[in-house]
């Protein structure tokens, strides 16, 4: 079977890279890829040049090319609907219809349907305009809130405020200088809630629901969670802040009414269901939903899957996932540590050549995920924020950073940082 994986960051090389391990793929075409992928070659794995939101090129390779599976790996063009072209051309494709991508591409659409469906989240209110949000602030009493841009903003668009003036300044920047752009044609301003965080991620195909092992993303830029929001600095998985019984209570509670709220509203839910929940005292509480694998979690995820990853998502689409054995995993933990370019999450340079990524490779249990790199007169170089998802199996969590962090000291380019900590929360929870 000749597979499909549509975008160009880190979880699209993951994929490939696992896709490529099965028996049953023949060459897995990535578009566009990156430096990563174009590394691939000996598995199979070859980069096209067409950008992921380009629908009418997608389809029209994956027709000329007789594609038997595309897997879309980002969330704009899910939102766009390149499923729904692909399957109206009679081509097969794992991920969500354009209207029940809205789970992620509204953040109004989605605190409404959590609402109704019963499922555990904060509370909230949605507004039109800068205006209406600013009178509500200024009118009830000075606490810590969230602000978040209604539409798709690369995992920027949330702001969490300790008080009412960073919260009018977070309204300004989304609904008055329209920092994210049209995402902020609407907003939400939600209780801020207190605990940890945790990404539950399931493959559904509308009927069952294969959970995932619960893994921990580093949204934050800095170390300990301080800075600005990112795309995500690193996760682990498993994370030991959920036990099997809340693993459990989140399934029953969270991704069970919530796919049957949306085949009630006649918008079922097929693909990758990704819950970003916080653990309060009060037990999982959801923060938002995402329609994809998530990035980084999908780097640890895929590391530690032993099941052939063609094999289900292949029986996802087909309806049949209730028929296919328990999934497989390495017992060891994985950690993923992103490399980014200097000023990430603000403007960055790029173009830089990066070195080291050979002897990085060549650690045990060590994988070195591209994300925002390209190949340039023959040199790996750094085109994106988010560059690299170094991630390494590992005994214990802390064996496994230490491998991840090994890796990252053996590579350089101009202006490369990361978080020093990613991981070092579950040592909290053991």
């Amino acid at each position: 079977m000749k597979v499909l994986v549509v975008g160009n960051g880190g979880r699209e090389h993951a994929l490939a890279w696992k896709l490529a391990q099965s028996p049953r793929a023949d060459t897995v075409f990535v578009a566009p890829g990156n430096a990563g992928t174009l590394g691939e070659a000996e598995l199979g794995v070859k980069n096209v040049d067409i950008p992921s939101d380009d629908v009418a090129g997608l389809v029209r390779f994956a027709k000329e090319n007789e594609i038997g599976l595309t897997v879309v790996g980002p969330e704009a063009p899910l939102v766009l609907g390149l499923v729904d072209a692909l399957q109206e051309a009679g081509l097969r494709a794992f991920g969500p219809s354009k209207q029940a991508a809205e789970l992620e591409g509204s953040k109004v659409f989605c605190k409404d349907l959590l609402r109704h469906a019963d499922v555990p989240s904060g509370d909230y209110k949605a507004f039109k305009d800068a205006q209406g949000a600013l009178s509500y602030l200024n009118d009830r009493e000075d606490v810590p809130l969230v602000v978040k841009a209604d539409g798709l903003a690369a995992g920027k668009g949330v702001v969490v405020c300790d008080n009412r003036a960073e919260a009018i300044d977070a309204v300004e920047r989304i609904a008055g200088r329209r920092e994210f752009g049209d995402a902020g044609a609407r907003l939400i301003i939600e209780e801020r809630l207190h605990g940890h965080e945790a990404s539950v991620l399931a493959i559904t195909d509308g009927r069952t629901i294969l959970t995932l092992p619960p893994a921990q993303d580093h949204k934050p830029a800095g170390d300990g969670d301080t800075g600005p929001n990112t795309g995500g600095m690193g996760a682990y998985c498993p994370t030991p802040l959920l036990s099997e019984e809340q693993l459990a209570m989140v399934e029953e509670t969270v991704l069970v009414p919530t796919v049957h709220h949306m085949k009630r509203k006649r918008r079922p839910f097929q693909g990758v269901l990704y819950a970003g929940l916080m653990i309060t005292k009060q037990g999982p509480k959801v923060l938002e939903y995402n329609v994809r694998l998530g990035d980084p979690e999908c780097q640890p995820l895929l590391m530690r899957l032993k099941t052939d990853l063609l094999e289900v998502l292949d029986a996802a689409v087909d309806k049949r996932l209730e028929s296919l054995p328990p999934l497989e995993w390495d017992p060891r933990p994985a950690v993923c540590v992103v490399m980014a370019s200097e000023g990430y999450p603000g403007a960055y340079e790029k173009g830089f050549p990066i070195r080291g990524l050979d002897d990085a490779a060549a650690l045990p249990d060590v994988k070195v995920f591209h994300a925002g790199t390209n190949m340039i007169n023959g040199s790996v170089v750094n085109v994106g924020g988010r560059v690299l998802g170094v991630t390494a199996l590992g005994d214990t969590i802390s064996g496994a950073k230490l491998q991840a962090y090994k890796a990252v000291k053996c590579i350089r380019w101009q202006g490369a940082w990361c978080r020093k900590d990613i991981s070092d929360k579950a040592m909290t929870y053991q």
